[in-house]
């Protein structure tokens, strides 16, 4: 199975080196970057990976699509600047053939703070996981941020596991909320949709509870806390700027 390995990149000098080595069996790197201006390009081009420049604005679907369109492999990995593959996912994804499944879930775990998060938000990602691992001509991408694969075509599932190494500190993860609540916010609004004082208010408390309570983030301690919290401190802010968005309009 030949594979193209993409990743989408802004400014990851700190992280990508160890991704490129996690997917240096690949046979292609492609990396489709949005305007860095640190040390990103030259990392990629040190592993010989093929560097396209487009501008993500603000919507990621489109980039990742345009990854599926200009990989030159029959399949397409998708990984981030900020992931790296575990060495049995490797060995497995290498021993992959030809295959009547068109894609594959990938499961994820989710480092924050030295701890792996196996419950609540991120309950799904480490069971199940995510389309990553996905056939030419076999669905696209959708939404413009937390987008996902979508395809009709059968599916299966790898037993490896990417790691995913982010939100280093509160300050950098309050920099992604605000940015992301941002971007889905202004998709809702393009949507039509509306929000009102008891949504902006009671939502963030039951999303908190869910993923909490419901679905054991208490079983990842202080870090399961913290994540649950900030969240819900998104959703928050979505509803809160989509409410601004449609004042504004009116």
């Amino acid at each position: 199975m030949n594979i193209s390995a993409v990743i989408l990149t802004k400014n990851n000098q700190n992280t990508l080196e160890r991704t490129l080595k996690s997917v240096s069996f690949a046979k292609e790197l492609l990396i489709i970057d949005d305007n860095s201006t640190d040390n990103t390009i030259n990392l990629a081009k040190k592993y010989g990976a093929r560097v396209l420049n487009r501008k993500l604005n603000n919507n990621f679907s489109p980039q990742r699509n345009f990854g599926l369109r200009e990989a030159k492999e029959e399949w397409i990995l998708f990984i981030d600047a900020d992931e790296v593959l575990r060495e049995e996912l490797i060995k497995e994804i290498k021993q992959l053939s030809e295959s009547n499944f068109e894609s594959f879930y990938i499961k994820r775990r989710d480092i924050f703070w030295g701890r792996v998060l196996k419950y609540g938000e991120l309950r799904s990602a480490y069971r199940q996981g995510i389309l990553r691992l996905i056939k030419k001509n076999s669905g696209e991408w959708e939404g413009q941020v937390h987008e996902r694969f979508v395809t009709k075509k059968s599916t299966g599932y790898l037993k490896g596991f990417i790691n995913h190494y982010s939100h280093n500190s509160i300050k950098e993860f309050i920099m992604d909320i605000n940015n992301y609540s941002t971007i889905r916010a202004k998709e809702l609004h393009k949507k039509g949709l509306k929000t009102n004082v008891f949504q902006i208010l009671f939502y963030p408390i039951v999303k908190f509870k869910i993923n909490y309570i419901f679905k054991f983030g208490f079983l990842d301690g202080v870090p399961g806390f913290i994540y649950s919290f900030m969240m819900s401190f998104h959703s928050f802010l979505v509803r809160a700027k989509l409410y601004q968005y449609t004042r504004l309009k009116d």
